[in-house]
Order: structure tokens, then sequence, then C-alpha cells
């Protein structure tokens, strides 16, 4: 089984494909923990990405692309996977059909979660980071706590920059003139499967897994 997870930012993506991974026992392929990481070692990968993603801009098709060719490529792939934050471009998209020809992968299924902006932007903004280890909270996840649930470690949280109010409403006007042409691109192959992303992660992943099923 190979999907896709699609939706603007913040519509819950992560959270579906971690649920997703674990039900199908495959990969999940998440390009902004990719990046992230990178931003943390300070590759020049990470570098270049960090100054990119605090504007609330795409990292260019040639790096994205150079770096799920790798993640694909290993064995852990050959049953499927779930990627997260790709393709982001409809470029990137004619690229993925050619590397999954390439490798033998199968046919891919979209599922587009889709949400109210305004709902987006006000998720968005309360979820905080640690800077330790760098896992993603929402503020009533952590409210009252001082310790990172995941690391332990003391007074870490803080705002991404991409967690900001104008990024976010930046990262979203960029989604809409770019990444959904992505939508179209599959619709027109017949891939997409459509759900509302506003109930709870529950009620979501039971709708996500009913149209699988169907």
């Amino acid at each position: 089984m190979q999907l896709l997870l699609f939706g603007a930012p913040g519509v819950g993506k992560g959270t579906q494909a971690k649920l997703l991974s674990s039900k199908f026992n495959i990969p999940h392929i998440s390009t902004g923990d990719i990046l992230r990481q990178a931003v943390k070692d300070q590759t020049e990968l990470g570098k270049k990405a960090h100054e990119i993603m605090s504007r609330g801009e795409l990292v260019p098709d040639e790096i994205m692309i150079g770096i799920i060719k790798y993640r694909l490529n290993k064995s852990d792939c050959q049953k499927g996977f779930i990627l997260d934050g790709f393709p982001r471009t409809e470029n990137q998209a004619i690229e993925l059909d050619r590397l999954m020809a390439e490798l033998n992968l199968g046919q891919l299924k979209l599922i587009n979660i889709f949400a109210d902006e305004e709902e987006i932007v006000k998720r968005l903004n309360k979820r905080r980071a640690c800077k330790n280890c760098g896992s993603i909270f929402s503020l009533s996840e952590i409210q009252g706590k001082e310790t990172c649930p995941k690391c332990n470690a003391k007074n870490s949280f803080y705002l991404r920059d991409d967690d900001k109010e104008e990024v976010i409403r930046k990262r979203l006007e960029v989604f809409r003139n770019t990444t959904e042409s992505v939508l179209n691109y599959y619709r027109k192959q017949g891939k997409v499967i459509s759900v509302n992303g506003l109930g709870s992660v529950q009620e979501v992943n039971n709708e996500i897994l009913k149209a699988l099923n169907n």
C-alpha cells in the first residue's frame, strides 16, 4: 500500500500518517521531520532549508526529490509506505510517478485531508515544539507542564517560526497557489480520497480507513 497524506499545513497529516503506519505496518516518511533533523544537525541542507522554511516558503524541488529517492530505495518501503509532506508541487508529483515506475513500487492513493483555513491558523498557532528533541505538542497537551513528555527536558517549549500567524498565512497562500495543483494532478488519475480533517483524531482516522476499505 502506497499512500500520500495531503492537505494544507495543520490539517493533521502527520498524526494520521503515524496511525496508518502503525495500522498497516509500513513506514511513515515525513519530509518535515527529515528537514527538521537536518536543521537541528546544522547540515548544509539544514541551513538552506531553515532559511527557506522560516519565511514560510517551499524547499526547492531538486532537494526534496533527492531526499525522497534516497528514502524510497530503502528495503522497508518495498511493502508500502506513507508519504507526508511530499509532493508539494506538480513537478514533484511527476517526478514521483517516474521514481515509482523506476523502483516498481506500484500504485499510489492520495488521501486529501481538508479543513477551514481559519481553524488551521488557530490550531497551528497553539502548537509548541521542544528545543531539545523537536517533538511538537498542542498547548492543551503541555498545559501546566514544565518538562517535555518525550525527553524530559525542562523549560524547552517554544513557538516555532513556521507556527507564527504571519508565517502560517504565508504557508497557506503558498499551498493555495502551488500545492493544490498536485491535488488536481492526482484527481485526473482517479487516485484521490477526500476526508474532512476537523473531527477528532479518531473520527478522521475512521473515515480514512472506511474510504480505503471501499
